[in-house]
């Protein structure tokens, strides 16, 4: 699939948030806690979601959609891994959140090496680290993961980094461990919060959430129906704050989860973008804040500080990368520090193309000096979502007719992204 965009206008008009991916993985994979049926509200129609659910179903997990974006998952009575779909499997990193749910139901098994974005090293031994507390034998062979394990122990788990999936993944293995099990530096972002409130429904008892110290009493049977909301994705209303920034649109975005987007909007406002906060309301889990945003068309200016990101309540890592075609908008030159990723900040780069004046200082620096004129070209995109959703959002101000080639990148983390920019006045083709 890709994508034409004629670029060079504002655009106008009111979008919606959509719920988060990263919850909605987790909580996929989370509801195999449950032997009984969980409902979970707000599924995202996307493809990182299939890929889950295709390994799912390889497992004889019932999934069933009660409607569009409904999806009640029914666990079998044994998993057995011997079926598992391992080339829907590798396409996606969430696979490794199988880790923390299966060592309740296997003494030992195998998972294959996840795939996902490809941004360079990304380790997983912190998560090697964090489950070998808790008795937990973790061999790396040549394509998989061989886990073992004698029975469960609850641990006091230092976290060797606080990454959202290792503290989900610690989260999970202790939720059903009998005793109490404490996570240290843990990761208190969107994702983390939402499979706590999950887990909660389901009478695992966790103390500090929204903190970066959660006390879990394990409850080694969870036989209960729920229903449970997902949370909007801070990460989608920071594409359109971009989109708004970078195109000099007003918009309005709703669903907006705002204890997610504070900072992000705060060094916004600093670099001279104009917005207000038109109401402020609960999402339909209970707990999530969520507001609806006004933007204005702004004149924009370089921070003199630089940009990087930290983990929750620092910038979000996700949202980092919407900062590059903001800048290529903003007088001054901008530095963006990417220290997370190795290959991400080389992606930011594939703007220049498009006209952006953009210097690779390192694997992890880029100097941004704006404003620059885009002008329209063609690129594939990289095999990463965000800076395959930047080039979408610097060719939406690139003056004449860009194509976007193998979107497949961008539609795994956003739904039908295409149509709800073209409801902004977006001139934007599928094709």
């Amino acid at each position: 699939m890709n994508f034409q965009i004629k670029g060079g206008k504002q655009l106008q008009g009111t979008i919606v948030t959509n719920t988060a991916k990263n919850s909605a993985v987790v909580l996929l994979c989370a509801a195999l806690l449950n032997k009984n049926i969980t409902t979970l509200y707000g599924v995202p129609r996307i493809e990182e979601v299939n890929r889950i659910i295709e390994v799912l179903e390889s497992l004889k997990v019932k999934l069933q959609w009660r409607s569009n974006h409904i999806l009640e998952i029914t666990p079998p009575k044994k998993i057995f891994l011997k079926s598992l779909n391992v080339k829907a499997a590798i396409k996606t990193r969430s696979i490794i959140l199988l880790l923390g749910v299966l060592v309740h139901d296997l003494n030992s098994f195998q998972l294959p090496q996840p795939g996902g974005c490809k941004l360079g090293a990304r380790t997983i031994r912190p998560h090697f680290f964090a489950l070998e507390k808790m008795s937990i034998s973790i061999k790396t062979l040549p394509k998989a993961y061989q886990i073992k394990h004698n029975g469960l122990k609850p641990a006091n788990i230092v976290l060797y980094e606080s990454g959202d999936t290792v503290t989900e993944n610690a989260i999970m293995a202790g939720a059903k461990t009998k005793g109490t099990t404490i996570i240290k530096f843990a990761s208190c972002n969107y994702q983390v919060q939402d499979l706590c409130y999950l887990l909660t429904r389901l009478g695992v008892k966790i103390k500090g959430i929204g903190t970066t110290t959660l006390t879990i009493e394990g409850k080694p049977h969870i036989n209960k129906p729920i229903t449970y909301h997902i949370s909007e994705d801070p990460i989608e209303s920071m594409l359109f704050l971009s989109v708004a920034a970078t195109t000099n649109s007003s918009l309005t975005i709703k669903r907006c989860p705002i204890d997610f987007l504070e900072l992000e909007l705060l060094k916004l406002e600093k670099m001279g973008f104009r917005y207000k906060i038109l109401r402020r309301y609960k999402g339909k889990n209970k707990h999530t804040n969520l507001v609806d945003i006004k933007t204005f068309p702004s004149l924009l200016i370089a921070l003199e500080e630089k940009i990087y990101a930290r983990p929750y309540p620092g910038l979000n890592i996700d949202n980092l990368p919407f900062f590059v075609p903001i800048a290529t908008q903003a007088r001054g030159t901008t530095l963006i520090h990417d220290w997370v990723y190795e290959k991400r900040a080389l992606y930011y780069t594939e703007l220049t193309k498009l006209g952006a004046d953009i210097i690779l200082a390192d694997p992890h620096r880029v100097y941004i000096k704006g404003p620059t004129k885009l002008t329209a070209r063609e690129i594939i995109c990289p095999p990463a979502l965000r800076p395959a959703a930047i080039i979408l959002i610097a060719m939406l101000k690139a003056k004449g007719i860009s194509l976007l080639r193998n979107v497949y990148s961008i539609n795994r983390g956003y739904e039908d992204l295409a149509k709800r920019l073209k409801t902004l006045n977006a001139d934007i083709e599928i094709i």
